[in-house]
Formats: C-alpha cells, structure tokens, sequence
C-alpha cells in the first residue's frame, strides 16, 4: 500500500468532510434512522448530487427522510420525554468527525513520546509523560519496536525512513545503508512510532490545517494554536430557510467584522491573519506581494523522499 501523493490542501480538507459524511450516513441506515439512498432521492435542495451531509442534518435533519421504523420504537427522546426520531449529537450514534490536524497537534503525534522518563509514583508500571531534555530529534526515537536497541547494536546504521541523504542520492548505499526507495515507498516499509503512526518523518509530506507563518510556533503561546481562522455562519433565504449547495452542504457566508465587535476574544470576523507580523521590530508580510506568504499557503509536515535530513524533525 502507497501513500496518496499529489494532493491539493483543499482536496485532502474536502476528503475530512466527506469521510465524515460516508461513516454518520452509514451510522444512521444500520440503526434505522435513515433510508437506503434517501441523500439522494428525497433531501430537499439537495443539489446535484444530494449526498448526505452531517453539519445539514444536525442543523435542520428536516432536509432528510427518516428511516421505516415508528418514532416510539427508536429509544430516542426530547426533553419533555416524547418519543423522537431525530438523532442528536449526544446520542451517541454520530462519529465526532474527521478534519486534518493542527499544527501542533501533529507535532504532538509525530513525535509519539511514551515512556520518557523513570515512575516515580508507586503501584503504577510507567507515568509515559514526555521529558522534554529527552525529546528526540525525529519520530523514529525510544519506541515500543525495538529501535536503537543498544544492547545488541541491531539498528545501529540502519535507515529509518524515506529520504534523501543529499544532493542527487535518494536511496543511500547499495546494502543495508539504503531506504530502497527512490521515489515514495509502500506505507509500511518502515516501524511506525510510539503512537503507531507510520512515516511522520519521510517518504511523503503531509497536510495540516494552519496557515503558513515563519514565526510559528516560536510566536505562540496559546493551547493548541491554530493559525487561519475565518467565522461562518449558515445562510438563510428571504423565506428564512436553510440553502443547500452542489454537495448537499448547508450553505455558509462569512461572518463580519460588525457582527463580532461584541465578542470576548476575536472582534473580527477573518483573523486568518489578524496580527501576525513582527511588532517588537515594524517588520510585517508583505502578503502575496513582497513575499510568498499569503491566506492560502497552508503548511506540510515531515518531510519526504525528496528532502534532506533537517526536514524530517516533526518541529
């Protein structure tokens, strides 16, 4: 099995969505909610294609056509306790949902670190919290797969991913000094790290959702920070009534700046690139004129075939 190459940001964003949608649509017929076929079939304005959408149905499940069995036989109840064949959220049914990750939230699975420091507390076999002096430089570090075993030196030398040692050499050595890769490998040609994850250093880059800025992560200092947030909110027509697109997706328009005066923390309504920029200095971006940096350059992570040895570090 290979990895997906060539793929646009916005096409792998769209991939998020519609898995999300295959798995709630399938949830939804095996536990009689729904019909066989009925995104396509009998989803009002639901476009070309009609598929099932999960955001549509949660926000007006109306749009679609519940499944053959009665109300009072679903086990699914309002608040006032009257039977009800709408699922909700809570329920339990739906899948929470796929999205590509944060920034930082590859990092964190990148770097897979278990077991890095000693137990200190008694009756527990291992704490596995990090030990940031003990962070390791790549993915493949200490691991429950036996890398860099010292005892018996049998990883010593040995590569432990897809990349390129330098300037026109992809493969390495011929023997045992090589990835046998010149070009991205099957999935599995090397151990995965602690996480399980496989190839977070080499062979393919891979996707996150934030937008580009040099300065990240080193500017932040917020949990889990994301870059390239823009508020949306679901259009309704003159008639006050939800739109559906090609998709089968509620239609959405943007949120303005007027509207988000009121709020707490973001008073715009578009921060994708709110503050950014160097104030100690005056430096700031010249976005899409003087610079590459732009709304839409999104970043990859973790190096691939292609890229020498410093890429790889999930940092």
């Amino acid at each position: 099995m290979y990895p997906v190459v060539c793929v646009s940001w916005q096409q792998a964003k769209e991939f998020c969505i519609w898995r999300t949608d295959r798995v709630n649509e399938l949830a939804l017929i095996q536990k009689g909610f729904l019909k066989k076929d009925a995104a396509k079939k009998e989803m009002k304005g639901g476009g070309k294609d009609g598929s099932f959408n999960t955001e549509a149905y949660l926000v007006n499940p109306e749009l679609v056509q519940m499944g053959k069995g009665k109300p009072k036989k679903s086990g699914l109840k309002d608040v006032s306790g009257k039977p009800r064949n709408n699922v909700k959220l809570e329920d339990g049914i739906w899948n929470m949902g796929y999205r590509l990750p944060t920034e930082a939230e590859w990092e964190y699975a990148a770097y897979g670190l278990l077991d890095q420091n000693p137990n200190t507390r008694k009756k527990e076999k291992s704490r596995g919290e990090e030990n940031r002096s003990n962070q390791q430089v790549y993915s493949w570090a200490k691991n429950p797969n036996g890398l860099r075993d010292n005892r018996r030196g049998s990883w010593q030398g040995e590569f432990l991913a897809n990349f390129k040692r330098g300037g026109g050499d992809n493969m390495g050595i011929a023997g045992g000094l090589n990835d046998r890769a010149a070009i991205p490998g099957p999935i599995k040609s090397f151990y995965p790290n602690g996480y399980g994850a496989y190839n977070m250093s080499g062979n393919v880059s891979e996707w996150v959702g934030d937008v580009y800025r040099p300065l990240t992560p080193t500017d932040e200092d917020d949990f889990n920070p994301y870059r390239g947030n823009k508020f949306q909110k679901f259009y309704k027509n003159g008639s006050g009534e939800y739109e559906r697109d090609t998709m089968g997706r509620l239609k959405k328009v943007d949120v303005t700046d007027s509207e988000s005066v009121n709020r707490r923390n973001y008073q715009k309504g578009n921060v994708i690139n709110y503050l950014d920029g160097d104030s100690l200095s005056g430096v700031a971006y010249g976005y899409g004129i003087s610079s590459l940096i732009s709304d839409r350059s999104r970043v990859v992570k973790g190096g691939s075939w292609n890229d020498m040895p410093y890429w790889l570090s999930p940092g």
